[in-house]
């Protein structure tokens, strides 16, 4: 058997979607620490390659590898290319981490940016509906699993583009949830533990940030009732 035709049917194939920072960079290590191949996604080039560094200076036995992709989620044909690249050297993925998010600014409902606004419906909303047609069916390929962050906020003040656009996100999932609990892919919704990233830092800047999680062990967490 050849090296391509073994990756090709190997299910340890993981895309994190927002693997730059935060949780999303969390579970990308993690990941790649227990030896999946991670296909790590995110805008920002330094985060990624914080995240290899990170990967390699572990230097454990067994731990996967990593393919880092800077792009941006909302681009259709960038991802739609990744996918298919993912495709035909895989075959298709184990699973799909979401973590891509846009936290705008907290202000009131009548003073929303504009360009914040439409950042946050781009990013949160419409990337998770184009993005799951392109992924499905490289979930499929491998029985796979879709994992989404629920962080519920909508209605609550000041939070108006950020918990709008992320609830609705989270109901694209719901239906997606629904549509597949007979014949798969699984898709599976968490509600991490409060920690200090700096989405929540934006959120909360005075905050005790001693007192949240550590996203290292959150992504432990999360990654073990898999």
């Amino acid at each position: 058997m050849t090296e391509k035709n073994a990756l090709k049917i190997s299910p340890r194939i993981a895309l994190v979607t927002g693997a730059s920072r935060g949780l999303g960079f969390a579970m990308a290590e993690q990941l790649a620490l227990r030896g999946w191949h991670v296909v790590a996604v995110a805008r920002t080039v330094g985060g990624l390659e914080d995240l290899d560094d990170r990967v390699k200076r572990a230097g454990l036995p067994g731990a996967g590898g990593l393919t880092l992709a800077p792009m941006d989620v909302t681009n259709d044909d960038a991802m739609r290319h990744l996918c298919r690249q993912v495709h035909d050297r895989w075959g298709g993925v184990g699973l799909w981490v979401h973590t891509a998010v846009h936290a705008a600014p907290l202000a009131p409902a009548a003073h929303l940016d504009s360009k914040d606004w439409e950042k946050s419906i781009a990013i949160n909303t419409r990337a998770t509906g184009t993005l799951i047609p392109m992924v499905e069916p490289l979930l499929r390929a491998h029985d796979g699993t879709a994992v989404f962050f629920d962080d519920p906020r909508a209605g609550q003040p000041f939070f108006g583009a950020y918990g709008a656009t992320k609830a609705a996100q989270i109901a694209i999932a719901q239906s997606w949830q629904a549509e597949t609990r007979r014949h798969g892919p699984r898709v599976l919704i968490a509600t991490p533990a409060r920690m200090p990233t700096s989405t929540r830092a934006r959120f909360f800047p005075g905050e005790d940030r001693a007192a949240l999680a550590d996203p290292q062990a959150e992504a432990t967490r999360i990654i073990d009732s898999l």
